[in-house]
Order: structure tokens, then C-alpha cells, then sequence
């Protein structure tokens, strides 16, 4: 699913996922969901505003991950689209949407013979 990148006010950041995503991908009510960010696993809190108009997921460890990306280096910025991929339950992986609107997968490398 296509996510867009969120900021309110100074190094705010979250994600917008969208009414339809949430009805599709998130089982009703879950408290929380694990995002997986490159190397890091986070859990994050939904609130009640996410299943009643309000689909945001904000965490400051998510925050600060898409800061590092530089995906809000400056106020009003526009929204940038993620892919969010689902990776178990109430798992997704975070990463980049390549040009042609793909996700960039990063291949894992195999274990020796």
C-alpha cells in the first residue's frame, strides 16, 4: 500500500495511510502495529482518532527514521509517498518507492552452500 509522509509543525513527522488502507490492511482495532524500518523494529501505539478519520501513525522513533531520510528537511514541504508492505501479522516493512511507483526491494543475501 502507498503511504504519504506527514509533518505538523517543527520535525513532526508521521504517516497519513489512508482511510481505505486502514479498512483493507489493519485488523479493527489493534492497539499497535510493528513497522520495520531498514534494520530497525519499532512497535507503535495506533489511537482511537486512527480508526474514526484520523489514520495517522506518529512515533517519535518513526520520526526521527524519516527525518534521517531527509524526507521533510524543511517545513510544508509536500508529502512524500512510501510503500508500507504487510510482513506478518500486524507487521509492515517501511521503505522508498522507486520512480516507476514501485517498491525498491532490497534482496537479502543468500547463506553460503
Amino acid at each position: 500500500m502507498v503511504v504519504l509522509t506527514q509533518s505538523k509543525g517543527h520535525g513532526v513527522t508521521g504517516l497519513h495511510v489512508g482511510i481505505d488502507n486502514v479498512r483493507r490492511y489493519f485488523p479493527k482495532r489493534i492497539s499497535a502495529i510493528e513497522l520495520q524500518l531498514d534494520h530497525l523494529q519499532i512497535q507503535c501505539g495506533l489511537s482511537p482518532n486512527f480508526w474514526e478519520g484520523q489514520p495517522e501513525i506518529h512515533d517519535p522513533r518513526l520520526c526521527a527514521w524519516l527525518e534521517s531520510k531527509q524526507l521533510h528537511s524543511k517545513p510544508n514541504r509536500a508529502p512524500v509517498p512510501l510503500a508500507l508492505v504487510p510482513a506478518g501479522k500486524n507487521s509492515f516493512r517501511l521503505q522508498p518507492i522507486a520512480m516507476n511507483g514501485h517498491a525498491k526491494v532490497k534482496l537479502q543475501p543468500r547463506p553460503a552452500a
